[in-house]
């Protein structure tokens, strides 16, 4: 089995972290992942926007700077996640109509008519990031998925358009191009979860994605295959923590400790008889919380996201069609009882979904959690982004030594030849002139790597010593 080349990165500007990945696509469909990096924001990001540029970039060029040490790939060009309250969707047809009823409909025509839907006027300060199709129509003929192929005069499409803020855009930019890096685009992250965690079968059959981030609840929904809306909730994990530290007076730290290791949504008469230590400012004493307090703090806060999830849901006019129900990820999603909690204030079936489908056997297990959906939706994309665009270019290949001669001992070290950049910088080069928003640069770097590169990568597996 050959295998892909390519080599993309996607970088999540998260409120509570920043994480790096670096990915490699197998022939059947499997990402292996090559190398990830992760960072606190250290404040830099705020509900899932930059507030903070120079600690932004501190934190891009730490998390990046571990990606390219793990996965020897000299990092240039990422794919970037954007999200915000800012974020909104709309719907709008467009229609083309065709002079030649009997020549059949090509996807030259199809990208046309999505192109025009990109110059749809919409108000200042605002820009369209995506223009996602949902169903044609021909001739009136209604529910058509694929019209490559058909004849017919009249081609309608109903598009799902996601818009967001031209300075939100604009201060992502500004902080990853100061951290050394190009932007190949942005994609909306409730989208890049979507494409990590759901199955074909769920988005067929109708599904909500809610994927609880540090600062923000992000909403994908989708039906018959195609996404019909999409929201953010200015409300994450991150807000739970402040929750705890405002209710029992402790640190931050000390908060997400809690939270993580005794947290719950449903709070249990037996609780009440349990507490937690936690220490004390210099010169006090420690303080001890009941664990059903802590977890009554957590359930009135998750209630509230709760709520606004369930009025998303009926803003999208298709609640009654979500026989997939509700797919839960992110960091958020890993609080105790949350699913039952889920279901018991909507009444739709719920459970946790991760990326772990969608990855050869990793290297870096730890990239399975939910929490990194988005990181590695963001990986996905860019490929799919690439297969489709002519402006992405992706000259990626590692950089192996010419081999020397075996030695008579032959070792496995004897087998593995590779150049390890010296410097941990992140050296740009020389970009490529007149880049596009969709047009990549080229990745230098090295790995380790065995004779056969080919039989190690097949099947989708990481390679393991």
């Amino acid at each position: 089995m050959a295998i892909n080349n390519n080599i993309i990165v996607g970088l999540d500007i998260g409120t509570t972290k920043v994480c790096a990945i670096v990915g490699q696509m197998a022939e059947n469909g499997k990402l292996n992942i090559l190398g990830m990096g992760k960072a606190p924001s250290q404040g830099g990001v705020s509900r899932g926007m930059v507030a903070n540029v120079a600690k932004a970039v501190t934190a891009i060029q730490s998390a990046v700077e571990d990606a390219i040490k793990q996965s020897q790939v000299q990092v240039k060009t990422v794919f970037v996640g954007i999200a915000g309250h800012h974020i909104k969707s709309l719907q709008h047809r467009g229609t083309l109509s065709r002079k030649q009823w009997d020549v059949e409909i090509t996807e030259d025509e199809l990208y046309k008519l999505e192109v025009e839907m990109e110059n749809l006027a919409l108000s200042p300060g605002l820009e369209i990031l995506h223009v996602l199709p949902q169903e044609y129509r021909i001739d009136g003929e209604e529910g058509i998925k694929d019209p490559v192929g058909r004849v017919g005069v009249r081609v309608e499409c109903n598009y799902h358009i996601i818009t967001g803020e031209t300075s939100a855009a604009k201060t992502i930019f500004m902080a990853v191009r100061r951290a050394g890096l190009e932007i190949a685009d942005l994609i909306v992250e409730p989208v890049a979860s979507a494409a990590a965690v759901l199955s074909e079968p769920e988005m067929e059959a109708g599904v909500a994605l809610i994927d609880i981030g540090g600062g923000t609840t992000d909403i994908c929904i989708f039906d018959d295959g195609a996404i019909r809306h999409t929201a953010i909730i200015p409300i994450g994990g991150d807000r739970i923590t402040k929750d705890l530290q405002e209710a029992f007076g402790i640190l931050k730290d000390q908060a997400e400790f809690v939270k993580v290791n005794y947290g719950s949504c449903f709070p249990t008469e037996a609780m009440k008889n349990e507490v937690v230590v936690v220490p004390g400012l210099p010169g006090r004493a420690p303080k001890e919380i009941s664990l059903y307090a802590i977890s009554q703090v957590i359930r009135a806060r998750v209630e509230d996201i709760i709520q606004k999830v369930d009025f998303e849901i009926v803003v999208s006019g298709i609640r009654h069609k979500l026989a997939g129900g509700i797919v839960l990820t992110g960091g958020g999603s890993s609080m105790k009882d949350i699913t039952q909690l889920f279901n018991y204030f909507i009444g739709l079936e719920v459970h946790i979904g991760s990326p772990g489908h969608r990855l050869g056997k990793a290297m870096i297990d730890e990239v399975r959690n939910p929490m990194y959906a988005t990181s590695i939706g963001l990986v996905l994309k860019g490929f799919e982004l690439a297969a489709k665009s002519e402006a992405i270019h992706l000259n990626n290949e590692f950089i192996v030594k010419q081999e020397s001669p075996v030695s008579s001992h032959g070792g496995f070290l004897d087998d593995v030849v590779a150049e390890v950049p010296q410097s941990r910088q992140l050296d740009i080069g020389n970009t490529p002139e007149a880049r596009g928003k969709n047009k990549l640069g080229t990745f230098v770097g090295a790995w380790g790597i065995i004779k056969d590169l080919k039989n190690w990568m097949q099947d989708g597996e990481d390679f393991q010593e």
